[in-house]
């Protein structure tokens, strides 16, 4: 009689993270974000992310202006019920970017990341906390504070926290995400080409996935806009600091990615950082 063996299903999240450039046309924007996330889904992508501001011109390159601020929109708005439609007919999550108008009686929109279910369901907002203020970047003129927090969220396919930008230079955000269980992180990003010094972005997110034991996936906006050429070259890292996957440098596409979460428990993060932290020094510290 042959002994039964039990094989342990490995736990595999497919990611599509789609570089696309934006041009001045809103409507044209989303609709080729709509055609890109349903060729993703078509190649097997389970979780589909895009950049910062993927359906708008970068806005806050130059100063803010009532007429940009206008372009605000809400959530649940045309962006989110578009992707909602699609995520519930395909099955997958869909991790978008938006400028979100501000409902709450706010004088500034924020920088949202919503997170959408593969039921179609609207799980949360992601909205950025660290806002920034330097040339070509003045978004102190056109977001407020993110009032969210760092939530993490559970999707269908694995829990999933978001960064959005400039918030991945903060240690205590990123930390924040892995001590409420992230096992991927997706930062949807602004980033242009020399912006900072050769290697940096790739550098701060293979640190950050080691250090906390999660996968990190970026994001990164691409295409000549008024005052930036943003550089794409959106990439994927392990829990061990590798960087598994990269995009071209100035070119749309949508790069792929297999992500076994299983090494997320097996990571040096998960099995001695995260362990020995000591949470009750470091409030005297900071």
């Amino acid at each position: 009689m042959k002994s039964a063996v039990t094989r342990r299903i490995r736990r595999i999240m497919k990611i599509a993270l789609i570089q696309q450039e934006a041009t001045r046309d809103k409507e044209a924007n989303l609709a080729r974000g709509l055609k890109s996330a349903r060729e993703a889904a078509a190649a097997g992508a389970q979780v589909i992310a895009f950049a910062e501001l993927a359906f708008d011109r970068f806005y806050p390159q130059v100063p803010a202006t009532a007429e940009n601020l206008e372009q605000a929109e809400p959530v649940p708005g045309p962006a989110t019920d578009a992707f909602c439609a699609l995520a519930a007919e395909l099955g997958v999550v869909v991790v978008l970017n938006i400028f979100e108008r501000n409902e709450d009686g706010g004088s500034l929109p924020y920088d949202s990341s919503p997170v959408i279910d593969a039921d179609g369901s609207i799980l949360g907002i992601t909205r950025m906390v660290h806002i920034t203020e330097y040339e070509y970047f003045h978004e102190q003129g056109y977001y407020a504070p993110g009032d969210t927090g760092a939530p993490v969220y559970d999707t269908r396919f694995g829990r999933i926290g978001v960064a959005i930008c400039y918030d991945r230079h903060y240690p205590e955000y990123m930390r924040a995400l892995a001590v409420q269980g992230a096992e991927v992180v997706l930062i949807p990003q602004a980033g242009s080409v020399g912006e900072w010094p050769e290697g940096l972005y790739e550098a701060e997110m293979r640190v950050t996935a080691f250090q906390n034991g999660y996968f990190t996936a970026l994001c990164n906006r691409v295409g000549a806009e008024e005052n930036l050429v943003f550089s794409g070259e959106s990439f994927v890292c392990n829990p061990a600091g590798e960087v598994l996957a990269r995009a071209g440098q100035g070119t749309e596409e949508i790069l792929y990615c297999d992500l076994n979460l299983d090494e997320v428990a097996q990571s040096n993060g998960r099995r001695l950082f995260l362990r020995d932290r000591r949470p009750v020094l470091y409030k005297d510290w900071i």
